[in-house]
């Protein structure tokens, strides 16, 4: 295996990569002990927006894990920077669609935030991760998005690693949205390289000296190749290593979990 030279800085996915749903996978603790003792900076930037970034601390507490807010990118976060360089928040109406890992960080950057009673209008419409999705909330969005709203996905992860299977996620939700409206949303999240640039601006290290580890090739590695980023590809979440050879891109490396990936860095 190729040894890694040159890192300033990991971008590491967590859904699929350090648990599957509330299970550690194995060797979670060794592998943030190694980091640390190597005193390698990282963000975890993780496409999934349902719970804050004060919440992941705690669950990766809970997993004997101690990790800073500031090492927390979700994409509820990055999509909160973005619209907030893009629209005056204070004078935005945004309906959210998502948890508290969306709709926080929207008014942490001021944006006013409608509620499922409130007619509107709405100049946003912006989708994450909802885990009490119901038929109101897609109806009142759609009529939102039919009105001129702007369209806004934290992710299009289709699907979610999870320990019973993989579970419907986000993407599936603006796949619903787009065929109620005809309306195609801007995602945020991986594998567009938005929220891949902030992580390098947390780390403040250039992307040849950043290595991003995930578990999807459509998502992770895809939005890795396209910031300009080598990759790791682990085979604990979504995607096979017999998926690679059908696509136009590839990781730099192929991994079998943290386990090996963790060897690697000790070397």
């Amino acid at each position: 295996m190729q040894v890694f030279t040159d890192i300033g800085g990991l971008i590491i996915d967590m859904d699929g990569v350090l648990w599957h749903g509330d299970q550690a996978l194995p060797g979670l603790e060794a592998f943030f002990a190694t980091l640390r003792e190597l005193q390698l900076p990282f963000v975890l930037a993780t496409n999934n927006a349902s719970i804050t970034a004060e919440q992941y601390v705690g669950k990766l507490s809970a997993m004997r894990v101690e990790i800073g807010r500031r090492e927390i990118l979700t994409s509820g976060m990055a999509t909160a920077l973005y619209l907030s360089e893009r629209y005056p928040a204070s004078h935005t109406r945004v309906y959210a669609i998502g948890g508290a890992g969306l709709r926080q960080p929207l008014r942490d950057k001021g944006f006013v935030l409608l509620e499922e009673h409130d007619p509107g209008p709405a100049d946003l419409v912006v989708s994450g991760l909802d885990k009490t999705l119901n038929w109101d909330k897609l109806c009142n969005a759609a009529l939102h998005i039919q009105a001129g709203a702007g369209f806004y996905g934290s992710n299009g992860d289709v699907t979610l690693p999870s320990e019973r299977g993989f579970l419907p996620g986000n993407g599936a939700t603006l796949a619903a949205l787009t065929a109620a409206t005809g309306v195609m949303p801007i995602t945020i999240g991986k594998p567009a390289p938005i929220i891949y640039q902030q992580a390098l601006a947390l780390l403040g290290q250039a992307p040849e000296r950043v290595i991003a580890i995930g578990d999807r090739l459509d998502t992770d590695i895809l939005g890795a190749v396209r910031t300009g980023i080598r990759s790791v590809l682990v085979l604990s979440g979504i995607s096979r290593e017999e998926d690679i050879p059908r696509l136009d891109y590839a990781p730099t490396w192929v991994m079998r979990d943290i386990r090996e990936l963790t060897e690697a860095l000790r070397r």
